[in-house]
């Protein structure tokens, strides 16, 4: 069975960026890797949902926290017998993105802490009644939140299929996700958490994450 790894971070932190370099450093390595990003647009009807709803679809869903996090919750719950088998038939399986975001930005919606009422509704749901699997690592890509926005803006110019959502274009929105990510890797939240930088090696982390694997 692999190890599941989680990379999280605000839009336009580099979480894609990120992933492919660790990707590429240890298939280098000789190790088996699997990835998986969501929400999984234009293969979840639940991920497609929430993308219109925040683009002002389908009425007032976007309006509801819960709501939205319950359409991402169920693209995850969905996932699930593919996750495994990624599980089952590599050493590690890294995420772009998972329960995390989903409390990360839903606290933030509600001005909530890390350990506020979303926070432990989406634990349960998730790692509860869906059980989907907990990771065995969660990394969080941190960057100053202008630089993320401006990131994130600039793509979405480039590419008309990834312009900017409701979420991405609330700048305290996104400053006060910053600070709930922070919460739940200083709390060490659903396990360890290690924080990368947009200035570090990604070489280093995928030494570490073979470490992981070797031991």
């Amino acid at each position: 069975m692999g190890a599941l790894v989680a990379v999280e971070g605000l839009d336009g932190a580099g979480k894609r960026t990120l992933t492919d370099a660790l990707l590429a450093d240890l298939h280098a390595r000789g190790l088996r890797v699997g990835t998986l990003a969501f929400p999984r647009y234009g293969r979840s009807i639940h991920a497609d949902l929430a993308a219109e709803a925040l683009r002002g679809g389908h009425g007032d869903v976007a309006a509801s926290v819960n709501a939205m996090a319950l359409l991402f919750a169920l693209d995850r719950a969905d996932a699930r017998d593919e996750l495994s088998k990624l599980l089952i038939d590599n050493d590690i399986v890294l995420l772009d993105r998972y329960v995390a975001s989903n409390v990360a930005y839903s606290a933030a919606r509600l001005e909530q802490s890390a350990d506020g009422e979303i926070a432990r509704w989406i634990e349960e749901l998730e790692f509860g009644r869906f059980e989907l699997p907990t990771p065995d690592l969660q990394v969080l890509l941190r960057v100053p939140t202008e630089i993320a926005e401006e990131r994130a803006r600039k793509r979405g110019e480039a590419d008309t299929a990834r312009a900017l959502d409701a979420y991405e274009k609330d700048g305290g929105l996104q400053r006060r996700t910053a600070n709930v990510y922070n919460e739940l890797a200083e709390t060490h939240w659903r396990g360890p958490w290690w924080v990368h930088r947009s200035g570090d090696d990604p070489a280093t982390l995928a030494a570490r994450l073979a470490e992981i694997i070797a031991g």
